[in-house]
């Protein structure tokens, strides 16, 4: 059994202690703390799981070859794009996880509204009432209440 079988497999055999040392390699030659968090990240148990969720289009499950590509990169920390300044003025690493917090990035409204779509499709499919944006909350901020859910 070779060692990317076992890896894949996650069989016991007799070539675990070869991982083992590989895996101490390749964790000693990590020098950021990014790349140290999602090697321990990717090499957890059960860190994996989600490839085996069936691709249902109908639960939201199916993701195309872009999203999986950025789902496994982000997973394993590798490099995702290239270096640049982001429009809002910061700098963007090639890890590309800025998009994540800035308030200027495309799309950032769409994913949020699309998971908020989520987490209520899935209340309603257990039967749980649910009001994303209840009427008549109000908040003196100005902001907009997003995000509520109501269980009764």
């Amino acid at each position: 059994m070779c060692r990317t079988s076992y890896l894949v497999s996650n069989h016991s055999g007799t070539d675990r202690p070869d991982v083992l040392e590989d895996k101490a390699l390749v964790k000693a030659s990590l020098h950021t703390a990014h790349h140290q968090a999602s090697f321990l990240a990717a090499s957890s148990q059960q860190s994996g799981d989600w490839l085996f969720a069936l691709p249902i289009a109908s639960c939201r499950l199916k993701l195309d070859d872009e999203a999986v590509r950025v789902a496994v990169g982000l997973r394993l920390g590798l490099d995702l794009c290239v270096p640049h300044n982001c429009h809002c003025g910061s700098p963007v690493d090639a890890c590309g996880l800025h998009s994540f917090v800035c308030k200027r990035a495309p799309g950032r409204s769409a994913r949020h509204h699309a998971l908020n779509n989520l987490v209520a499709c899935s209340f309603a499919s257990a039967g749980v009432p649910g009001t994303k944006e209840p009427a008549g909350l109000f908040r003196s901020d100005g902001k907009r209440p997003d995000g509520v859910s109501l269980v009764p």
